[in-house]
């Protein structure tokens, strides 16, 4: 059959008509010459009456086409997969104030959930710059946002960390902005998804990068360490009270075999409270968030980029603009508080938060992962 061409394959066969006589007939055999057709792709099957990793969600990945599924997930008080709540909104643009023809900085732009409610305050007239170091995030929410339908030039977006703020504000804003908003940590869309590495609910790569093409992995960053680093890295970046103790566990089973999956190093921690004496700072699966916690915030240099975000903060305001931090742990809410507490001594800001602010008890309960954010704000002096 080799080297045939496909009317090689055909049968002949003949066709008696009455009075008509006799007519050939070539009829080409199609299987083996058509391909197949392809059949639709069927949706991932998952064990059980729902699914339950991220990826499995296809409903939930898809808001336009199941609104009534997604809906019952945020009235169970839960984040829907690839999604992002947003927290605070009030609070925030009670401290904010934007007004039409205002200038505004979102300095993580992330799910857009905060950008939305801003750029529609500051319309019309206003412009809202947008940036975010996540690559794998921020097309798409740039494409929900302009599908809002506000004016083209209303929404500039720079894929860059908030860092680099001032940069950014001097090029599209020289005389500086009105407000500036900045949610600081991870999204619940990096968090979810175990292919990004940031959770030990399900497996996947020991990774954590925001931008997955920059850096050192938290894998990588391990091999690097040794017990003194670790150690202070556990104690400085999430007040992990038995930083001594797990820094030696996790890098003797680094040390026999590389740790390169989430759950490899749950577990390692894990098996380490076991043997350590109990502790009043929680369960065993408080200090693996804890561990998990320190490594992202050292593979992204999350501290790095704020001290650079607070320093450069006063010069992107115009004199009376309002700045508003999001922080979710201790670590960041004492720098923020003291760089306003400094500013506000030294006459760069005007006034400054007394206290924290909190999500509000009904918040709360709507979405529980609201309850570790603080909020604190400051004025520009004149």
């Amino acid at each position: 059959m080799q080297g045939r061409t496909p009317m090689q394959h055909a049968k002949r066969i003949t066709l008696r008509l009455p009075c008509l006589g006799t007519f050939p007939f070539a009829i080409r055999d199609t299987r083996m010459t058509d391909p197949a057709p392809e059949r639709p792709k069927r949706r991932p099957r998952y064990r059980g009456k729902n699914p339950r990793h991220f990826h499995e969600k296809y409903k939930e990945h898809q808001p336009e086409r199941y609104a009534d599924d997604v809906a019952k997930v945020l009235a169970s008080g839960k984040t829907p997969a690839g999604t992002h709540r947003p927290v605070l909104m009030r609070e925030i643009l009670e401290v904010v104030a934007p007004r039409p023809g205002d200038v505004a900085v979102d300095c993580t732009l992330g799910y857009g959930g905060h950008s939305r409610e801003l750029l529609a305050a500051v319309q019309p007239g206003g412009r809202l710059l947008g940036m975010d170091a996540d690559p794998i995030e921020l097309p798409k929410t740039e494409a929900r946002l302009r599908r809002l339908g506000f004016p083209p030039e209303s929404l500039v977006v720079r894929r860059m960390n908030y860092a680099g703020v001032a940069q950014f504000v001097a090029a599209e804003s020289p005389g500086g902005v009105d407000l500036l908003l900045a949610d600081l940590g991870a999204s619940s869309m990096q968090i979810d998804d175990s292919a990004r590495g940031f959770t030990f609910k399900a497996d996947g790569p020991l990774d954590m990068r925001m931008n997955p093409a920059r850096g050192p992995t938290a894998s990588a960053l391990l091999s690097k360490l040794d017990e003194a680093g670790l150690t202070r890295l556990l104690a400085e970046n999430s007040d992990e009270p038995r930083a001594s103790e797990l820094s030696r566990q996790i890098l003797r089973a680094h040390a026999r075999s590389p740790l390169t999956t989430t759950r490899s190093l749950a577990e390692v921690v894990s098996a380490a409270c076991t043997q350590l004496p109990r502790h009043s700072s929680g369960t065993a699966d408080d200090a693996v968030r804890r561990v998990f916690q320190a490594l992202r915030i050292a593979v992204n240099d999350e501290f790095g980029a704020l001290a650079a975000l607070l320093r450069n903060l006063p010069f992107c305001l115009k004199p009376g603009g309002r700045a508003a931090i999001l922080t979710f742990h201790s670590g960041e809410d004492r720098r923020v508080k003291l760089a306003f507490k400094n500013g506000l001594r030294d006459g760069v800001y005007a006034s400054i938060a007394n206290e924290v602010i909190r999500a509000s008890a009904e918040e709360r309960h709507a979405n529980p992962r609201s309850s570790a954010a603080k909020l604190r704000f400051a004025v520009r002096g004149s």
